[in-house]
């Protein structure tokens, strides 16, 4: 099968850990032999990678083309207007993915498949593509993009769902998310609910004294650790694993990550006067995040709203338990005492979670073996099985085939 990949969410040069978690998914797919994926994944066009412009300057950066893990990738330009154009979206970024597919046609041949990640823009631009193209679709939705996105704007709920009801079939990362599409409206016997895996040799149990990892991130070796992965903006709740963890005076706190909230996330470290126990590290490379979780007693996602949030699996094949907030598809990620304790989404409650599970933390071998049930193998051959069903379909109702 060729299938051509649409999405904005994918790793380049310039944005290493941008997307990783569709990258993973779709490099083992393509590593089976059985898909040849090529990748068209779309960045904001912006005239200048001058450091003053902030992130939008490292959109300037990213190459027009790369290669990863065997993967040819296209990065085209769209034009966007920033915080006022979501509703005009989905067409600048069509216009830059149609062009970009037709060459990709005209150098390399037809394709079998149009497989797009996330619903809006890409999803919905996909859909647009796929129809002048005449081939079957599939997309992935993978959290925000169908609980809240559709919340927020009625017309990209309803382009949302007319996309979905295009494609041959939707993926989901988790059972939550499809149950919220069926509650949109979306056809449920379309919809296949396929969880991420982890990477269980990139994430494992550290070889090292993790007193000396502790050392290295301004940790006495002997102190409780607690580590929190993500972006650093609201939705992931730093704010509140900040104050849960000020309030016990022998815990260190780590997070990993960055974004517009860094300086108020500092100012409220010393506000609280826990600048000793509690850093910000920055962003971390992916390579770097093995260590980082086999460091610490557990990690903490305080998140409003997640799909599948693969820290937690990584975390946990570290041999780190975790606290996460019970949202979305949280609960079927922390589904065993070793894994690691829910909590709600409030300082106390965090703040409660994380003192029970330091007092009596499961046997890192065992939070491990429970990671191990969550291996790359099931997920990529439901991917493959449902590109295989789509794309028959789709063939037996044309009758001529795809391409």
């Amino acid at each position: 099968m060729r299938v051509l990949t649409v999405t904005s969410l994918w790793p380049n040069s310039a944005q290493p850990n941008h997307g990783i978690f569709v990258e993973n998914r779709m490099a083992r797919v393509h590593a089976t032999g059985q898909a040849e994926i090529t990748v068209i994944a779309p960045v904001p066009w912006f005239p200048s990678s001058a450091p003053v412009f902030g992130p939008y300057a490292t959109f300037a950066k990213v190459p027009a083309r790369e290669e990863r893990h065997g993967i040819r990738v296209e990065h085209p330009r769209y034009g966007t207007i920033p915080k006022v154009g979501m509703r005009v979206q989905p067409r600048l970024y069509y216009a830059a993915l149609a062009r970009c597919a037709r060459r990709l046609i005209a150098e390399t041949g037809p394709f079998d498949l149009i497989d797009a990640h996330y619903f809006y823009p890409d999803g919905v631009a996909a859909a647009a593509l796929a129809h002048d193209l005449n081939l079957p679709l599939t997309i992935t939705a993978r959290g925000t993009d169908i609980n809240l996105i559709p919340l927020e704007s009625d017309p990209a709920r309803q382009a949302i769902l007319t996309a979905a009801a295009q494609a041959g079939a939707s993926i989901t990362v988790c059972e939550a998310l499809r149950a919220e599409m069926i509650g949109m409206g979306a056809d449920g016997g379309r919809i296949h609910a396929l969880r991420n895996g982890v990477d269980l040799d990139t994430f494992s149990p550290p070889t090292t004294d993790r007193g000396a990892l502790k050392l290295a991130l301004g940790v006495p070796a002997d102190a409780p650790l607690v580590v929190s992965v993500g972006g650093l903006v609201e939705r992931k709740g730093h704010h509140l694993t900040i104050d849960a963890v000020a309030a016990q005076p022998e815990v260190h706190l780590r997070i990993a990550g960055g974004g517009p909230e860094e300086q108020a996330l500092k100012a409220r470290i010393a506000a609280l006067g826990a600048e000793d126990r509690i850093r910000l590290t920055g962003p971390l490379p992916h390579s770097a995040l093995a260590d980082f979780y086999g460091a610490a007693d557990l990690s903490v996602l305080a998140s409003s709203r997640e799909g599948w949030a693969n820290v937690l699996l990584e975390s946990m094949a570290c041999g780190t338990p975790v606290v996460a907030t019970d949202v979305w598809g949280t609960p079927e990620v922390v589904a065993a005492p070793e894994a690691g304790l829910l909590c709600s989404r409030d300082a106390g409650s965090i703040e409660a979670q994380v003192a029970a599970l330091l007092a009596g933390l499961p046997k890192r071998a065992a939070t491990r073996a429970y990671a191990e049930r969550f291996s790359w193998d099931d997920t990529v051959q439901g991917v493959l099985k449902v590109f295989q069903s789509v794309i028959a379909e789709y063939a037996g109702k044309s009758g001529t085939g795809t391409g």
